[in-house]
């Protein structure tokens, strides 16, 4: 069986692949693999991180919205419809997903 993964884009730009490694409840956890357009979007993912960590959830928030407002969307790389609506953790070489 091949291994599923997903291109995360913003319109026409590659931010990175993720591929599935396991399924934990309702989130999808991968392997995060940037592309060159990752560098503009690292700082709202490393806000969103660090506000949950520190237990603020006001910003955390704040920086999901910001996240989910730059239009990201996962293409399945194996066809298929693209997932619009998820929520996407990105720490380093690892990511996760709900929708």
């Amino acid at each position: 069986m091949a291994e599923k993964s997903w291109q995360l884009r913003q319109d026409d730009r590659l931010v990175g692949t993720l591929t599935l490694e396991e399924i934990d409840m309702f989130w999808s956890d991968c392997r995060f693999e940037p592309a060159p357009a990752w560098d503009d979007l690292r700082p709202l993912f490393a806000a969103s991180r660090d506000a949950w960590v520190r237990g603020d959830e006001e910003a955390a928030l704040a920086a999901d919205e910001a996240i989910h407002a730059e239009g990201l969307i996962l293409v399945p790389d194996e066809g298929g419809d693209p997932i619009t609506d998820f929520l996407i953790r990105i720490n380093g070489e690892t990511a996760r997903f709900r929708h």
